[in-house]
């Protein structure tokens, strides 16, 4: 994990925070998580490191982060059934190909600036109760 990056869970709830159209423009309140997976794939390597992974799923690639030699799928809710993972290497340059500069730039800034919401004299705590 790279410095000041929050634990993975926080990770999560901000994601939930700040997913919408400008993120993706598949974005549906009723599931959040829809077609966020490149951008967010993107986002979470600039924040933790490791490494782009794909799958396929009906539809095309689904991307996902692989950490501290661990599989973090944060946009796997988006999905109905259970993903059958594949695991295959892929990089930051086929991520980007499911979204676009404005799209990433949104989320980029926008996680940023939420994370500063879950900080408590500079370590990262759970909020009960926000979102």
């Amino acid at each position: 994990m790279k410095k000041n990056s929050p634990p993975y869970s926080i990770m999560q709830r901000i994601l939930l925070d700040v997913w919408s159209e400008e993120s993706s423009t598949k974005f549906a309140p009723e599931n959040p998580a829809l077609g966020q997976c490149g951008v967010t794939a993107l986002v979470i390597h600039d924040l933790y490191g490791g490494e782009i992974l794909k799958t396929r799923v009906t539809g095309g690639w689904h991307f996902y982060n692989k950490l501290n030699k661990q599989i973090h799928d944060f946009t796997a809710s988006q999905f109905d059934q259970r993903i059958s993972y594949l695991h295959k290497p892929s990089c930051r340059i086929e991520a980007f190909a499911d979204t676009n500069g404005q799209q990433y730039n949104y989320l980029r800034h926008a996680v940023s600036q939420r994370m500063q919401h879950y900080t408590r004299r500079g370590r990262y705590v759970e909020t009960k109760g926000e979102r």
